[in-house]
């Protein structure tokens, strides 16, 4: 098994699993991820989700390239087919963009070591990202005449000032955490033996609010992100219109004023 999944307190720790390929994605544990986030996804005892690799070398550099050669079949014949069937004809891509998931609980990303190429991308669909001291973060695929082909030249635009996205994506040049840090890729940079603790302690602070209230506000930033700001305030209405009569925001309500924890139950 590549991946490695589990449960605790609402928050699922899913964990690429191939520390002797540096976490890189084959077919199969392409699909063996997917599988496991749709688990988490679907499960209702879950709130948050949280995503790392095994060991302290890598959190996934990527595809793994060595069975990821370009294949016999026609790319035009398989680019309509569907994420499945392009996948097994080469279109190994389609299985890395995490939005065809429609995950809307928290994802944060647990990085140790290397975090480069589609591991960063995978990275960027995160909500959070956390950095173990050691990481370090690249999207090189220009070095071997490629491009990031699932998200990685929007969302790296999208998390750090445009000319060091620029500079990232066309030298194919490599950033250590702090540097990642200074810039805005990730929240947290903690020693290597306190990532998982760090980012489990952030889960704890999600899985701990409304958990209706928590998916809503990540599917309005995502909905909305892109929308003239009038039609985007709207969107907040409505979304805060269908959360009104909830039974988690009465007892978030109730709870405060009683000056006691709230008991949510996702409803």
């Amino acid at each position: 098994m590549a991946i490695h999944y589990a449960v605790s307190n609402h928050v699922a720790t899913v964990t690429l699993d191939r520390p002797e390929a540096l976490n890189a994605l084959d077919l199969g544990s392409l699909r063996e991820l997917r599988a496991v986030l749709a688990d988490a996804r679907d499960d209702d005892d879950v709130r948050v989700i949280v995503l790392t690799g095994a060991g302290t070398k890598s959190f996934c550099v990527g595809a793994d390239l060595k069975n990821t050669l370009p294949p016999s079949t026609n790319f035009g014949a398989s680019f309509v087919k569907s994420i499945d069937r392009a996948a097994a004809e080469g279109v190994y891509v389609r299985l890395i963009d995490l939005s065809t998931l429609r995950i809307f609980k928290p994802l944060i990303a647990a990085i140790n070591g290397y975090c480069l190429g589609g591991g960063l991308e995978l990275a960027l669909q995160c909500d959070l990202r956390v950095a173990a001291g050691n990481a370090v973060f690249g999207l090189p695929e220009a070095v071997v005449a490629s491009i990031p082909a699932v998200c990685g030249i929007q969302a790296l635009q999208r998390a750090v000032p445009s000319a060091i996205a620029m500079k990232m994506l066309l030298t194919g040049c490599k950033i250590d955490a702090a540097y990642a840090e200074r810039v805005g890729l990730v929240s947290d940079v903690v020693p290597p033996e306190s990532l998982l603790d760090k980012a489990r302690e952030l889960a704890a602070t999600i899985a701990a609010n409304g958990p209706l209230a928590v998916q809503m506000i990540k599917k309005v930033a995502e909905t909305s992100s892109n929308v003239p700001l009038a039609q985007a305030i709207e969107f907040t209405e409505l979304a805060w219109g269908a959360m009104r009569e909830s039974e988690d925001r009465v007892e978030g309500r109730r709870a405060f004023a009683e000056k006691r924890k709230p008991g949510y139950k996702g409803r």
